[in-house]
């Protein structure tokens, strides 16, 4: 457990919000943007997923304050979706108004599959009062196409990730080289709706979503590459040089345990790409 903290510190932007408002800080001024994340999920309380909403309220209002290039990502689960889904809802919203105050953008993370239908319920309810709201859909998912293709039509900025969850194979691709067919032809489809995000750091990958866009004519400020926070740093710099935008996805919070173990558990190549980015 030891060991796996000390890993988790490269990975994690501090325990609290002024930690992770000095590396947002940072990301900038290497020409970067980033998206805050309060970790946690699966409340078990009302008064954790209300502690959950206060937190994510103080850290859009130290956004604007501090003038900082970054928006925030947020799991539902934390917000008490498994207590009570009006509950959720209240607690989504409220952060949403707070985004409109300062005119900055919420994305709503996509979790297990058990969560996926109600997640895009409560997505789609929140598009139709706050327009600067987005989605991420998982690669991996057997779904992901129709989903996409629905989201494409309503006009939805999406972010697509391969996806970290264990799911069964009825469910998910099992085998890499699918997930990442998978990843390429929605990468392809999403292009069609505006200001897509793609988060990989498979440079396969962001290769052919690059040589998508330009074949499809979107220009490099339409859409964004997004990598985590402490995973290929110098990719990061090397991609803004040649003109892409790039998020870094930047997490903080004392709450690092599942999101980190997710990373490292369920696919050996998450692992090893893990080990190899903490000794760069």
């Amino acid at each position: 457990m030891r060991l796996l903290t000390f890993m988790a510190r490269r990975f994690v932007a501090g325990d609290n919000l002024e930690e992770a408002v000095v590396q947002v800080k940072r990301l900038n001024s290497q020409g970067i943007k980033a998206t805050l994340d309060n970790l946690g999920e699966e409340c078990q309380s009302r008064e954790q997923a209300m502690a959950a909403r206060d937190e994510y309220v103080r850290m859009l209002g130290r956004i604007a304050e501090e003038g900082l290039d970054c928006n925030v990502s947020l799991k539902l689960t934390q917000f008490g979706m498994g207590l009570d889904l009006g509950f959720c809802r209240d607690n989504l919203f409220r952060v949403l108004d707070e985004a409109k105050k300062h005119g900055n953008f919420v994305r709503i993370d996509m979790e297990g599959t058990g969560y996926t239908d109600q997640t895009l319920d409560l997505f789609r309810q929140a598009k139709a009062r706050y327009p600067k709201v987005g989605i991420v859909i998982q690669a991996m998912l057997r779904r992901s196409e129709k989903d996409i293709s629905d989201l494409v039509k309503e006009g939805v900025c999406v972010r697509l990730c391969k996806g970290a969850y264990k799911e069964p194979p009825e469910l998910a691709f099992p085998d890499k080289k699918d997930v990442n067919s998978s990843y390429d032809r929605l990468a392809e489809l999403l292009l069609q709706a505006p200001n897509p995000a793609y988060a990989t750091h498979d440079d396969e990958r962001i290769a052919f979503a690059a040589q998508a866009a330009e074949r499809a004519g979107v220009a490099k400020n339409r859409y964004e590459i997004q990598m985590l926070y402490g995973l290929r740093a110098k990719r990061w710099k090397e991609l803004a040089a040649a003109g892409h935008v790039v998020r870094v996805y930047t997490p903080y919070g004392t709450h690092w345990f599942p999101y980190f173990y997710r990373r490292v558990r369920e696919r050996k190549e998450n692992l090893m790409f893990v080990l190899r980015n903490f000794f760069e």
